[in-house]
């Protein structure tokens, strides 16, 4: 990453797709878009204690899944976090 990536903000459509992607999500789950953020907020801080995360590709996502056996479904949460380096944590 050069030091202009810092500053370029990125391009509209992504920001319009990942507010699609909430709107879609909060429909789904009936999950506000609050609550969602919050929950990803701390998901990224517990897990920031013991590995560097890469923010930028990170993907957390709350979808509807049919439960076996019923037509009723379940609120799954997927969080696809790709990794960079594991920290050496000391007791």
């Amino acid at each position: 990453m050069n030091l202009f990536d810092f500053f370029r903000k990125p391009p509209s459509k992504d920001v319009a797709k990942d507010r699609l992607k909430l709107v879609l999500i909060h429909d789904r789950a009936n999950c506000s878009t609050e609550i969602l953020e919050m929950l990803k907020n701390d998901i990224i801080q517990v897990i920031s204690k013991y590995v560097d995360i890469d923010n930028e590709q990170l993907d957390i996502q709350i979808s509807q899944s049919p439960t076996p056996g019923s037509k009723e479904s379940v609120s799954t949460l997927c969080a696809n976090i790709p990794i960079k380096n594991i920290r050496k944590v000391t007791s």
